[in-house]
């Protein structure tokens, strides 16, 4: 089964992944988005050993469980740090200050924007994959 794992940075600076759809609590914390995420993969393992060492049926939500990873801008942009902020916002069709604040948590993103944000970044992904050295 796969379920959404979501990246979140925090305002203390520090980040979380967490997986809303599941009724079991699986989180991971961290500095950096990475250290966030394999904590929470982590976790993911512990918590079977534990069904498993207590010989309890391990719930059928985590049995052969794998995870798609969703980023909020500030965790992207902070995983992926080599993409620069302006250059990105005139690609996507948005003006490079409202991205900033976008990516620091102080506006809020409407789905249409955020749809724009999410194909640019899905154009990018393509170009890089047509590019051969």
């Amino acid at each position: 089964m796969k379920t959404i794992a979501l990246i979140e940075k925090g305002k203390d600076g520090t980040y979380s992944v967490y997986a809303p759809d599941l009724e079991s609590t699986i989180v991971g914390e961290g500095t950096t988005a990475s250290i966030a995420r394999e904590d929470f993969e982590s976790t993911y393992r512990e918590v079977c050993e534990q069904f498993h060492e207590s010989g309890e049926s391990l719930p059928e939500e985590l049995q052969n469980l794998t995870f798609e990873y969703k980023y909020d801008l500030a965790a992207l942009f902070n995983c992926y740090d080599f993409i620069n902020v302006g250059k990105f916002a005139a690609r996507a069709g948005i003006n490079p200050s409202l991205m900033r604040q976008y990516r620091q948590g102080k506006t809020y993103i409407s789905a249409k924007q955020l749809k724009k944000i999410e194909s640019a970044l899905h154009e990018c992904g393509r170009c890089l994959l047509a590019a051969h050295l």
